[in-house]
């Protein structure tokens, strides 16, 4: 089941920051970048980051995926996207994002980067119809690429 997911519920933040450091090291991994933001991320820098978050609870009552989105007028930006580890390949990530395009589907363009060298984060977007708009080095040999899903 997908929630929204209040950043005022201290253990709901909790549970975000958690799941960022059991999913995050691993794109980390991939793309050769150990300081990607979500593990520079505290408690506060969550609670007060002004996106939305939406969780995948599973029927324990888990958080096992979490989507983040800033929604604009113009645009929406999946700013976040995490899988618990050990719930890979269920097709959780690609219910988040459903949840998300169905959720905002007024908003006549998404926008979401990730590493260029993560190839499942890259084949799962384009999968969506997200098409690659430009690539950009944010470290020394660190590249994300960004992508855009226009809605007609």
């Amino acid at each position: 089941m997908i929630n929204e997911l209040s950043l005022e519920d201290r253990d709901t933040v909790q549970q975000i920051w958690g799941l960022q450091h059991m999913a995050y090291p691993l794109e980390a991994e991939l793309i050769g970048f150990t300081d990607i933001p979500p593990l520079l991320d505290t408690f506060d820098t969550i609670r007060t980051s002004g996106e939305t978050f939406f969780g995948y609870i599973n029927d324990e009552g888990e958080l096992i995926g979490a989507i983040a989105v800033e929604a604009e007028e113009a645009q929406v930006t999946i700013s976040r996207m995490m899988v618990h580890p050990g719930h890979f390949r269920k097709g959780i990530a690609g219910t988040l994002i459903r949840h998300v395009l169905e959720t905002y589907h007024k908003a006549p363009m998404f926008t979401v980067s990730t590493g260029t060298r993560n190839t499942p984060a890259v084949t799962l977007y384009e999968k969506f119809g997200f098409v690659k708009d430009h690539v950009f080095e944010v470290a020394p040999g660190v590249e994300l690429t960004e992508f855009h899903l226009r809605i007609q």
